[in-house]
């Protein structure tokens, strides 16, 4: 994934559907006067959620397997005035961090890029300190089959580095596995404007066409769960997982 998003790590800082969202509210809302310590930005991409946290911590850690992208979070933090955030190169699956370093693990619009879903959940847990908090917010597939499929084609199709957008009961299965205990998930609705979406990925032309070939021919059931709209934009359920260790 590192490779696929180098030369796009500018793009993801400016981008408005990462920089703003009631779940991002949520993430601030969590963390403003709780006197967290040290927190992790977990696959921090243009690094809003270190944006949102850092007035409010002692320390962020934004931690990308992208290098550029770090280095464009270093940039815009320091543009920002926001000198307690440090970065991390690692993937979510093998943190270079000791058990509990961590106040609050916030993860926003980076598992579908997982690997390994579980192994990632579960180095998070382990780097949560105990009556530590976490926030999992992420694209959520349909529970239609049909639909589910469809998703993660169009996805696929518009970016090789997607791996798999989980439904709930997937997200709640692998959480409490991990060992996590899930407060009720908070569920959203968001838009996709289909040219930003894929000039967002620099999706090559022969691929935007065939998501757009899909789309057309997309059965009903499809196109209402999606809500895919006639010049190719679209509508994506959205969920957010607060957590804390559980036992």
């Amino acid at each position: 994934m590192a490779s696929q998003y180098g030369e796009r790590a500018a793009d993801y800082v400016t981008s408005a559907v990462h920089a703003q969202g009631a779940d991002l509210d949520r993430i601030e809302a969590l963390a403003a006067g709780r006197g967290l310590g040290r927190v992790l930005d977990l696959g921090c991409g243009g690094g809003h959620v270190s944006y949102r946290l850092a007035p409010h911590v002692t320390q962020v850690v934004a931690c990308d397997v992208t290098p550029p992208m770090l280095r464009a979070v270093e940039h815009e933090a320091a543009q920002r005035g926001l000198t307690n955030i440090a970065t991390s190169e690692a993937p979510a699956e093998r943190l270079p961090f000791s058990d509990g370093m961590f106040d609050g693990v916030f993860c926003r619009f980076s598992t579908h890029h997982w690997t390994d879903l579980e192994a990632g959940l579960r180095e998070a847990r382990r780097v949560l300190a105990p009556g530590g908090i976490g926030v999992f917010v992420d694209v959520t597939a349909p529970a239609s089959a049909m639909a589910d499929s469809w998703l993660q084609t169009l996805e696929l199709l518009r970016d090789i580095a997607h791996v798999r957008d989980y439904s709930v009961a997937e997200w709640t299965g692998a959480l409490t596995r991990s060992g996590f205990a899930i407060r009720p998930p908070k569920a959203a609705r968001l838009r996709m404007a289909f040219e930003n979406w894929v000039a967002r990925t620099r999706t090559p032309e022969e691929r935007v066409a065939a998501i757009r070939s899909l789309q057309r021919q997309a059965p009903a059931e499809v196109t209402q769960a999606l809500a895919i709209e006639s010049d190719g934009s679209f509508t994506l359920d959205v969920s957010t997982f607060e957590v804390e260790p559980a036992g």
